[in-house]
């Protein structure tokens, strides 16, 4: 019992260090995601800008894997090459080595002050505050985990099974590459893991080469892990996290057999066998970068042969600006849902405009083409559904979560269009081509006066819903009054020529009314999008019912 005591102990402690690294970086990218994606823009323009920019970024954000999922969403995007990424990964590994050594310093007393301030802070600010304050509560959980993980493996250190498991894998260096790469993999982070290792380095469990051997197995493992999470992703996403594990295992290969005359040499610059790991790390991850650096370009050439584009598909179905690798990023990904969004009102346009063709003379088979034409719109409302509810409720502030909510709401509703036109719109055509029935001149006038409203309506829609112009919202709203006007005038219109004993009129009467109907449903589901603009300036009316009495 005693022996799991202590390793619930340890692996809570690693749990808070994970969720203090968390918070950080949750912190850092809501107060300055844009900037920090501005930075590492900026080093596009050469590689030396390129490491420093990956660098900073990683410092700030405490996780090379962040860095590597944000340069492989430019990647992907075609806003950087994937040689500069790689360059991006060199700075960023070097951030990432550096927090290591900072995070060794004796700074245990600054955790509660960070806590306490933090959740003042958090409790009494606003906005960018609080964000703040998150990253203050972050570094604050970070050192006191640091702290009772020190304490938590006090009984492992000195327990007899462990040492001697220890001095059994001592000079197995690939066993120990492979023990740490795992917990690095596990932990999505070779600062966790290289943390875990430090307080046995302390206690002289295993030789300084083993330690070194180690430390060279948690990067490796911190490099595999966004491997693995891309692995979905399209080749050139791809390309940046396997050119930085192609150098981290080309490093790691190169060091192995120096580990014995390197362990000696470090212990003269210091001797305390933690500050060896630490120091070796940095040394590992500057040296990697210096030699690196001017290869990029042919690390990415190889990256390209492994994972070369994939053949060009014209595949409608499938989403074109969802990247999965800016989902950690919720700014970001609520952009890239706003365009897939865009494409499904674009294909709405198009199936309006299709049926409007074939009720005017068009074909069985034109009609047919509605369906699979909703069958796009239903994919891409599927996908952009998805995409959104893997977006982190945490990771976003109020502003971004009522904007995923409008953007969720808006494809629900062109979802909706796009089973009206398929289910009611092309059915109603099919049976006018299958009868052979035809609108009088002037009932097929008033259908295409509101085919023509409807498409501007949905026009001004997409508009709204990209910019949340409230002028346009109110406009938007007006133009539905319009429609109900022009709805009941087009019916009071057909049934006064049935009345007169218009035969087109009269066979087309069912066929006619309920286009009228249809085209006034699909207006109310378009006109949607203005209510939350106005809602929340507070100028919807709770009822359209006058006051009884």
């Amino acid at each position: 019992m005693g022996e799991l005591s202590v390793l619930i102990n340890i692996l809570g402690a690693a749990a808070l260090l994970l969720w203090g690294l968390r918070m950080v970086g949750t912190g850092v990218t809501r107060a300055y995601g844009a900037n920090l994606r501005r930075w590492i823009n900026t080093g596009i323009s050469n590689r030396l800008r390129a490491l420093g920019a990956g660098t900073v970024v990683t410092l700030a954000l405490q996780s090379s894997t962040a860095t590597c999922f944000m340069a492989a969403s430019f990647t992907g995007r075609g806003l950087m090459t994937t040689a500069t990424a790689q360059a991006v990964m060199l700075g960023a590994n070097i951030g990432t080595s550096l927090m290591v050594k900072l995070l060794t310093f004796n700074v245990g007393p600054l955790s509660a002050l960070l806590i306490l301030g933090g959740v003042v802070v958090f409790r009494s600010g606003e906005g960018r505050r609080r964000h703040l304050a998150r990253i203050a509560i972050g570094l604050g959980l970070m050192l006191l985990s640091l702290h009772l993980l020190h304490i938590a493996s006090e009984p492992l250190r000195t327990s007899p099974q462990l040492q001697a498991v220890l001095h059994d894998l001592d000079g197995l260096w690939l066993a120990g590459l492979a023990l740490a790469a795992l917990i690095a993999l596990l932990a999505h982070s070779s600062i966790a893991a290289i943390l875990l290792i430090l307080p046995l380095a302390a206690q002289d469990s295993f030789g300084l080469p083993f330690g070194l051997a180690l430390v060279l197995g948690s990067n490796i493992g911190s490099a595999l892990s966004p491997v693995l999470e891309t692995g979905h992703e399209k080749a050139a996403v791809r390309r940046v996290p396997l050119g930085n594990l192609i150098v981290r295992l080309g490093g790691a290969a190169l060091t192995v057999p120096f580990l014995d005359p390197l362990a000696p040499l470090l212990a003269k610059i210091d001797a305390d066998p933690v500050a060896v790991l630490v120091n070796f790390h940095i040394l590992f991850n500057l040296t990697l970068s210096v030699l690196a650096l001017p290869l990029t370009g042919l690390i990415a050439g190889l990256t390209q042969r492994l994972r070369p584009d994939e053949a060009v598909t014209d595949d409608q179905r499938r989403p074109r600006h969802l990247d999965e690798s800016a989902l950690g990023s919720p700014t970001v990904a609520i952009g890239a849902a706003t365009r897939e969004t865009l494409r499904i009102g674009d294909q709405i346009e198009a199936m309006l405009s299709l049926s409007l063709d074939v009720l005017r003379g068009g074909t069985a088979k034109q009609a047919g083409e509605l369906g699979k034409m909703d069958d796009v719109v239903d994919s891409l409302h599927e996908a952009v559904k998805m995409y959104l509810v893997r977006l982190s409720n945490e990771d976003m502030g109020d502003e971004e979560r009522r904007r995923a909510s409008e953007i969720m709401t808006f494809a629900i509703n062109l979802e909706h269009i796009g089973d009206i036109i398929d289910r009611n719109l092309k059915e109603l055509a099919e049976k006018k081509i299958k009868h052979h029935l035809s609108f009088s001149d002037e009932g097929f006038h008033d259908i295409e006066a509101m085919f023509a409203l409807t498409m501007s309506n949905l026009r001004a829609a997409l508009a709204v819903f990209v910019s949340g112009d409230a002028g346009l919202a109110r406009q938007l709203v007006a133009e539905k009054a319009e429609m109900r006007r022009l709805e009941r005038s087009a019916t009071d219109a057909h049934l006064s020529r049935i009345s007169s004993g218009r035969r087109e009129s009269i066979e087309t009467s069912a066929l006619h009314l309920d286009i009228l109907r249809d085209l006034k449903r699909i207006n109310a589901h378009i006109t949607s999008v203005a209510y939350p603009i106005l809602e929340q300036r507070g100028e919807l009316e709770r009822t359209r019912l006058r006051p009884a009495g």
